[in-house]
């Protein structure tokens, strides 16, 4: 069956009139219809305005619109990401944390005698040499020889020297030889003690031990913390190879740290301690560590309902060498946190009573895309050595521990060991200090990348502390108070207490008003969406059907019609390359049927009539004559191969 006429029609006038819309050929009367169809009246005014400064202007008002909509949309979606904080304070009961307390001294200096006899006596010798020191004697200055028949293998490990800081030229305070100072030179703290001429600086020298001309000298201003300095250095490699057990066994005890202990009005005792072994404090111990499960709480503000307790020091067990302070040295924590006693500690005097009062935080941030925090560690590639929960300091702790094991083959001393590693020493890795060091400059300049894994936890307990200390026990009461402690205590001392020996701690709540700083998002999904909305009626009088409208303009429909140009063009391309032959003569008819432009034709509305009869001629063309008629065109059967049904009833009639 043939094609119906009237769909014939229909395609004919198809093909003839212009084709407009998102089917239009070009891209530029693609944008014309667009202007004239939008609901956003700037550019519709760009295509209907008569006049070139009209329509300028509506060019730049449309242009100034879109940007400022822009600008405020990217305001908004900044904002997007930031977070309001809120601060929330409620009374009630509060848990006890955990409070972790350590001797200054961390081993009793009469227990390790034995290990650190031979340290002791060359760090006196160096005392002696340098500033002249002699216990029991007068200060008389040895000279080097004799310290070089008295030399031992502690020096040859790591020499003091003395430094001529303008000459850069060192004495080998060990063989008294002179030698010019190479490699890097770090200077370390200073103190208000100096020897002898001010231009002369005590240090000592580190080398690697695989290659002898990397050295780094490490310099002090004075005498007394460069022999502290050297001395902490061997310090730790010897306690490195001494068991766990037996370090235990050399610090101290409960029952000789601990002499009265009070909580919320109530006696307690060392069950309620729990010991820690610290690597540099030695024996630790926790009050309400939380280990059995039970966590204590006070319902009562003041130091009367805090926790009360009275230290034993012991003044004259203290090394002399490692440390220079008496007391102790206490940290408040989370149950679930490693107490960092070495860098967060707070020091306790001795022969005074020293108040702790606190305040309780709970702090809570946002994790991404609001801030680079994180909820428990895991998403941070580092191993947490410590067996607590997350922190920051855990994490840049046992970053370092992990590079230090990588770099020198071995652990510091001083943090967790971890899992198949052990701890340096000269024996098996002669050349740990000189690593060490370098590898702690590294980390310092955060060079190590620990600093950029490392991320804060989201969410955090914080104990605000003020503290305050009066004279302890007072003169009135000193002679009584001893005699009391001595009598309590005599069994184990066997001699009278000295005030110097004792140390008076309280730890309480000052109120019981829990504060808690949380973050919350300045903006929701919905109110970005209104706002983009806002801005979008403001400027554009345009809504989310106009946006998908621009879309499917802007970017489909060009994208389609570049397209499809694109394709046309390498299909006549093709064409072309397949049917043009190299000898193919031109067809007669090929001239007449290509279309030039008419200049008669100046506006954009379709011909008419008038415009027809103004057409130029072609040149060199005979003048047009009116063909005579051709009648058999009228007839409808040549036209239609096929009559409708109502115009066959029509003619049989």
């Amino acid at each position: 069956a043939g094609t119906a006429p009237g769909k014939k029609i229909t395609a004919r006038l198809k093909r003839t009139l212009p084709v407009r819309g998102p089917q239009a050929p070009t891209l530029s009367e693609l944008m014309r219809w667009y202007c004239l169809n939008t609901n956003t009246h700037g550019c519709r005014r760009i295509v209907v305005s008569r006049g070139r400064l009209r329509r300028l202007l509506w060019i730049l008002l449309t242009l100034s619109a879109v940007g400022l909509i822009l600008w405020q949309c990217a305001e908004l979606l900044m904002n997007y990401y930031s977070a309001s904080v809120s601060v929330t304070v409620q009374f009630q009961k509060l848990p006890f944390p955990a409070v972790t307390i350590c001797n200054i001294n961390p081993y009793k200096y009469s227990a390790m005698k034995e290990y650190l006899s031979e340290l002791d006596k060359e760090t006196k010798k160096a005392l002696e040499t340098f500033y002249g020191f002699s216990e029991g004697k007068s200060k008389v200055r040895r000279s080097v020889e004799e310290w070089n028949r008295t030399g031992s293998d502690f020096f040859q490990q790591i020499p003091l020297l003395k430094v001529e800081d303008l000459s850069r030229t060192a004495t080998d305070l060990n063989s008294g030889q002179k030698r010019k100072i190479e490699g890097s030179v770090f200077h370390k703290d200073s103190s208000i003690v100096n020897a002898g001429d001010s231009n002369d600086i005590i240090g000592f020298q580190l080398c690697d031990a695989n290659n002898s001309s990397e050295c780094a000298l490490y310099t002090f201003s004075s005498g007394v913390n460069a022999i502290q300095e050297w001395y902490k250095l061997h310090y730790m490699n010897i306690m490195a190879q001494i068991p766990l057990e037996t370090k235990e066994k050399l610090s101290y005890s409960a029952d000789d740290l601990l002499l009265t202990c009070f909580f919320d009005g109530l006696s307690c005792d060392k069950r309620h301690f729990t010991r820690f072994h610290h690597p540099l404090h030695g024996n630790c111990y926790t009050f309400n560590s939380g280990q059995n499960g039970t966590v204590l709480s006070t319902s009562t503000g003041g130091s009367e309902y805090g926790l009360q307790v009275v230290l034993y020091i012991d003044e004259e067990d203290y090394n002399p060498f490692l440390v220079t302070s008496t007391g102790a040295k206490i940290i408040v924590h989370d149950q679930d946190e490693y107490p960092f006693i070495e860098d967060i500690g707070t020091e306790i005097e001795t022969a005074a009573a020293t108040s702790i009062g606190m305040h309780f935080t709970r702090s809570r941030k946002l994790s991404k895309p609001y801030s680079d925090c994180t909820e428990t560690g895991a998403d941070i590639p580092v191993e947490n050595l410590y067996n607590k929960s997350y922190s920051l300091q855990i994490c840049l702790h046992s970053c370092f521990q992990k590079a230090m094991v990588d770099s020198c083959g071995c652990a510091q001393y001083a943090q967790p060991l971890p899992a198949g590693a052990e701890y340096c020493n000269y024996k098996k890795n002669p050349n740990w200090m000189y690593c060490y060091y370098k590898l702690h400059e590294k980390f310092v300049k955060e060079q190590l990348g620990c600093q950029q894994i490392c991320k804060d936890a989201c969410s955090f307990k914080e104990w605000a502390l003020t503290t305050s200390i009066a004279q302890w026990p007072s003169t009135a009461s000193e002679d009584w108070m001893l005699r009391v402690l001595s009598w309590d205590k005599g069994q184990k001392l066997n001699k009278k207490l000295n005030k110097t020996d004792l140390a008076n701690l309280m730890v309480f709540y000052k109120d019981l008003n829990e504060r808690f700083i949380s973050e919350n998002p300045a903006n929701t999904l919905v109110i970005l969406l209104s706002n983009f909305g806002g801005q979008l009626g403001l400027w554009m009088s345009c809504s989310v059907v106009c946006v998908i409208e621009i879309v499917e303009v802007f970017f489909i429909d060009s994208l389609s019609i570049v397209m499809r140009r694109q394709w046309q063009r390498a299909k006549k391309w093709w064409n072309n390359r397949q049917g043009a032959g190299p000898g193919k003569p031109t067809q007669p008819g090929d001239v007449e049927r290509q279309g030039h432009d008419n200049p008669a034709c100046i506006d954009e509305d379709l011909p008419t009539f008038n415009t027809a009869l103004r057409l130029p001629l072609p040149q060199d063309s005979p003048l047009p004559r009116t063909p005579p008629p051709n009648y058999s065109t009228l007839r409808l059967e040549s036209a239609f191969t096929e009559q409708l049904p109502d115009t066959l009833e029509l003619s049989q009639h």
